[in-house]
C-alpha cells in the first residue's frame, strides 16, 4: 500500500479527507459516548440544532448565491429552497424548544 500511495496522490488526498471527517465525527459525538441515554440524545440535539442545521443553511446559502451570480435559470429557485432551509437551520432549536413545550 505505501508504493501505491507514492505513485497516486489523489489517493493521499482522499485518505486525508477521510482521516479528517473521521476526526470531525469522533469529535462531535464523542461526548454522548460516555453519557446515560438521555443526556446523549440531549447532546446530539444541541449539536445538530446548533452546529450541523445552520452550517448547512450557511452552505446552501452560498450555494444559492453562487448560483445567482453565474447566472443558471435554476438561481431563482435555489435561492428560494436556500431561504426556506436558512430558516428552518437557524430556527431548529426554537421549534424543537415549542414542540417540546408543547408535548409536555
Amino acid at each position: 500500500m505505501g508504493m501505491a500511495l507514492k505513485r497516486n496522490p489523489h489517493a493521499i488526498r482522499s485518505l486525508a479527507v477521510m482521516a479528517a471527517f473521521a476526526v470531525v465525527v469522533f469529535c462531535m459525538f464523542s461526548d454522548p459516548c460516555f453519557a446515560s441515554f438521555e443526556s446523549s440524545l440531549v447532546a446530539v440535539k444541541m449539536k445538530l440544532t446548533g452546529i450541523v442545521l445552520p452550517l448547512l443553511s450557511v452552505i446552501g446559502l452560498g450555494f444559492a448565491a453562487l448560483s445567482f451570480v453565474t447566472g443558471n435559470p435554476n438561481a431563482k429557485q435555489h435561492v428560494t429552497y436556500a431561504l426556506v432551509g436558512a430558516v428552518l437551520g437557524f430556527g431548529a432549536q426554537a421549534i424543537v424548544d415549542f414542540i417540546a413545550s408543547t408535548v409536555h
